[in-house]
């Protein structure tokens, strides 16, 4: 059973190593659900020891119908992250009417040709949820991330097993979105191939000085001076429980 960690920065991802995490998804702005890092921090993060690393290429939050100038967005980062020393590259694209874009997921494979290439949980927004696992297996991708079309993967637990069933193998289904030690075990035992967790924990920062009359993301709800960590207790425990 493979383990993933979303990570948000490289200290993140050196926890990951350090606790026997085999692979992380790296992504920047966890606000938006996950965007395209920066190319120096893939760099720092591919010098990792025994981490493999797939880079998150989302040129924006919101939904995942792109325009032509994101696309190309998209095609131009794969390139990046390769040089930069990932292993593989998550991205997730769908048609206006609720389809996996097999045509321009297809394309993104072949620019990623040497890398692994996860379809990300776009595929828990589609219409149909089976064709859509057969549209992704068409494309030429090695990974699925889902949470089996629910907001959480224990919801949409039997929806993940059916993703097992019929991918018999052409394809690796990762279960993630709010993974936790409490229910690892549960969603392991439906034969998926890996976990995908993010053990968030926000620990506050070290200024003294704060301005609470401003909030730089335009969100009350966003406190600017509390700093996304991982909690590692919670990491020990998830691969304590997968690993028996």
């Amino acid at each position: 059973m493979k383990t993933e960690l979303c990570a948000y920065s490289v200290e993140a991802c050196l926890c990951a190593a350090r606790l026997g995490v085999n692979r992380v998804e790296l992504c920047a702005s966890p606000a938006e659900g996950g965007v395209t890092p920066s190319v120096a921090t893939i760099e720092r993060v591919s010098r990792i020891e025994g981490l493999d690393v797939s880079v998150m290429i989302r040129p924006r939050g919101g939904d995942f119908l792109y325009s032509d100038e994101e696309f190309q967005t998209m095609l131009r980062d794969i390139e990046h992250a390769r040089e930069a020393g990932a292993t593989g590259v998550v991205f997730g694209l769908l048609t206006d009417e609720g389809d996996v874009d097999i045509e321009r997921t297809r394309a993104l494979v072949e620019a990623a040709r040497g890398m692994e290439c996860t379809f990300h949980r776009a595929v828990d927004m589609t219409r149909d949820y089976e064709r859509a696992i057969e549209a992704v297996i068409e494309a030429g991708c090695c990974r699925i991330l889902t949470s089996g079309g629910y907001d959480k993967a224990i919801d949409g637990i039997e929806n993940i097993r059916r993703a097992v069933e019929i991918s018999s193998g052409r394809i690796e289904i990762m279960a993630g979105s709010g993974v936790l030690a409490s229910n690892a075990a549960q969603l392991a035992a439906v034969g998926v191939d890996a976990l995908h967790f993010s053990a968030k924990r926000m620990v506050a920062g070290g200024m003294k000085y704060r301005n609470p009359r401003i909030s730089m993301g335009g969100s009350s709800a966003v406190d600017e001076y509390a700093i996304r960590s991982v909690d590692e207790n919670e990491v020990n425990e998830i691969l304590k429980l997968i690993n028996v």
